[in-house]
């Protein structure tokens, strides 16, 4: 447990240091010889892969790709495929298979168990430690060592990913909680400034004031909120935040749920009268989950949606609003504070996967560029993945860094630099409050996704009963969360 809290605080102490230096250029210009290239260059770079492939006939190495795009993204699809022939031309011996994944809590258990776990995939920071501990994922730390990507990653997320000095996983990007505009909205409502910026809501009394007037010029929702599932937990715990709730205290080694204080149970009357008094959401919250509240945002049915920067493909790309119409801004102030809640997306391999075959996914992660690493294939990688969102109206802004060496971070904001395509006044906003001291908070310790599910049955609750009494309904969830507490980690 002490390790634990102090993972969670290493953690905290970088994301709370991190400075998103990468202002990008709006020249959207792009060297033709760039521009052109679907399939990154190869390199006469020896890894650990291709020199054990040089040893002689071997057995094919078959690579579950977890991380291959969704049907639907064709054009990304074209760009794995460009990988897939770089990697191929360094091993021939590497067999690729698309496995796109999706990770949820309630399957992961039973295709680990049952062997049916792609080699690599993606989860969330909140699980690592809950997948070491079951035997779910590959220790990696040989891999890492023999590559130097080991001493490249960030100690606060090497530590995360870790136990007992064992690497299980390597960062993929890193999040920040924001408030996603559709701009078209705005200029409808007539709340864009002289130069066609949104006039966005400081504080979340502000963003029921704007929904509504949103709501009465347009026919649209303010907001989209979301009440289905775990998200809406997840969103609703930044809300709590900033009416000065914390919903999880520490204590003797023990975690206590602090669901029902004054200040959590204020955050909930104020998403209710989000409904009930402004009416600005849309008809059936119950109904939104993560991917609607992007389709509710993109195709102009909801003005403002609770979102980070690593999803803006998802209004754009996915439900077609033009990148230009999207702004990614902070999220209010309240009555106790103004904060961002912060996390991330590791990658993670089977307990299953063969050295060999880590090393095939190690290999497929630099020509991604994706890795600690700024050879000619990274970098490669990292440009045919910037043009691919430019052809897919994605817009490019910078990413969380995940590494400490400064050639990486160098080269990222060089490449997203080059290929800048939005605007930034758009975002440069929500990336100067991320830099302001306390402002990003990790999910909340203990059980986070237990915490999240017990808090949405409150939201579904309020959402659709007028007379929903919430201080009772969030006594109900503090007790059950404190059951959940006692049951799976407090033993």
């Amino acid at each position: 447990m002490k390790k634990a809290k102090k993972l969670i605080g290493l953690l905290l102490c970088f994301l709370l240091t991190v400075t998103m230096l990468l202002g990008c250029k709006k020249d959207n210009k792009v060297d033709e010889t760039n521009a052109e290239q679907t399939t990154p260059p190869t390199t006469d770079t020896v890894n650990p892969t291709q020199a054990a492939a040089t040893e002689g006939p071997v057995e094919k190495i078959q690579l579950k790709l977890g991380i291959w795009p969704e049907d639907t993204l064709t054009d990304d699809i074209k760009v794995h495929e460009g990988y897939v022939k770089t990697l191929n031309n360094k091993n021939p011996n590497i067999e690729v298979v698309p496995a796109y994944y999706k990770y949820a809590t309630d399957t992961f258990v039973s295709l680990a168990e049952s062997g049916n776990l792609p080699t690599i995939f993606e989860t969330w920071y909140t699980e690592p430690q809950k997948l070491i501990n079951g035997g779910f994922v590959a220790d990696i730390t040989d891999e890492l060592k023999a590559r130097g990507w080991d001493t490249a990653m960030n100690p606060s997320i090497r530590e995360l990913l870790s136990k007992d000095g064992r690497i299980y996983g390597i960062p993929r990007d890193g999040y920040a909680l924001g408030l996603m505009v559709n701009i078209e909205l705005f200029e409808e409502a007539g709340l864009v400034d002289e130069n066609g910026y949104p006039q966005y809501p400081k504080t979340w009394e502000e963003l029921a004031q704007i929904g509504k007037t949103i709501k009465d010029k347009t026919g649209q929702a303010g907001l989209c909120l979301l009440a289905k599932d775990n998200a809406g937990g997840w969103h609703f715990s930044n809300i709590a935040w900033d009416f000065g709730a914390t919903l999880t205290l520490v204590k003797d080694d023990k975690f206590i749920a602090n669901v029902n204080t004054p200040e959590a149970i204020a955050a909930m009357e104020f998403v209710k009268s989000l409904k009930w008094e402004y009416d600005i959401l849309t008809p059936d919250p119950t109904n939104e989950d993560w991917s609607t509240g992007f389709a509710n945002l993109g195709t102009g049915t909801a003005a403002m949606y609770i979102a980070a920067n690593d999803a803006v493909n998802q209004p754009t790309q996915v439900n077609e609003l033009p990148a230009e119409k999207l702004a990614l801004i902070p999220l209010p102030a309240g009555p106790g504070g103004q904060y961002s809640l912060s996390g991330g997306t590791p990658y993670m391999f089977s307990k299953d996967a063969t050295p060999e075959q880590i090393n095939a996914a190690l290999d497929y992660l630099e020509i991604m560029g994706k890795a600690p690493v700024a050879t000619e294939d990274a970098i490669a990688g990292m440009k045919a993945d910037n043009q691919n969102k430019i052809d897919n109206n994605v817009p490019v802004i910078p990413r969380f860094p995940c590494w400490v060496d400064e050639k990486v971070l160098a080269a990222e904001k060089a490449v997203t630099e080059e290929y800048s395509n939005v605007d930034m006044n758009l975002y440069n906003d929500y990336f100067a409050i991320l830099k302001k001291e306390g402002n990003l908070r990790l999910e909340e310790p203990g059980s986070a996704q237990d915490l999240y599910a017990e808090l949405t049955k409150v939201l579904q609750a309020v959402i659709t009963d007028k007379n929903a009494d919430v201080a009772s309904l969030m006594k109900t969830a503090n007790d059950n969360y404190q059951k959940l507490l006692d049951e799976t980690v407090n033993k």
